[in-house]
Parts: structure tokens; sequence; C-alpha cells
């Protein structure tokens, strides 16, 4: 399962060193909806090698400030701690995917 990560939470899950993907979203946005399976996919197929999650932009108004979010679903993917890579708006899942394992 993705984790919920937040404001707070952040920067722990950060220090952990490992690749992360950040899903940003809203329960108010369709093409989010779309998104969230894979992201939960995802999460279980590569959860023991990167930090899969999601921050619900509501909810959280310091993270999509600092990343400069602007719209959503937006999906960072991020190594050592540098966003590397960055999908705007829906995709399939092998997009996404490919992404992670990119920078695995």
């Amino acid at each position: 399962m993705a984790l919920q990560i937040t404001d707070s939470n952040f920067s722990e899950l950060l220090a952990q060193g490992k690749p992360m993907i950040v899903d940003f979203w809203a329960t108010w946005c369709g093409p989010c909806k779309k998104v969230g399976p894979y992201i939960e996919q995802l999460a279980e197929e590569y959860g023991d090698q990167a930090i899969i999650g999601k921050v619900d932009v509501d909810e959280n108004t310091d993270l999509p400030m600092q990343f400069g979010v602007r719209n959503i679903p937006t999906i960072l993917f991020i190594k050592d701690g540098q966003v590397v890579d960055k999908q705007i708006g829906a995709v399939p899942k092998a997009t996404l995917e490919d992404k992670l394992k990119a920078i695995l």
C-alpha cells in the first residue's frame, strides 16, 4: 500500500535514502483517480526497493509549494534527495514503472 506522505513526515522518509515516487493528488481530481491504482500497484510490487507514496494537496500545502506543483496529478521521482524525473497528468502504469526502474 502506498504511504501517506505529509508535510511532517516527508523529511524522515527522504532521509532513508531510498528512491521515492511521490504522487501529488486530491480526492476531487478525476485524472488522480485514474493514476491512484497504479501508484498502489507499484507500492505493492516495488515497496521493498523504493518509497512510494501519495501527498493529498488539500491537506498538505508545504510540499506542493516546495516542489512547485501547480497541476495534479504530478508524480515526482526522487533519487539521492533530488527530483530526477516528473510526470504531470494521467499516464499508463507502464510509463510510471519505466520511470521508477530508471531510478532503482
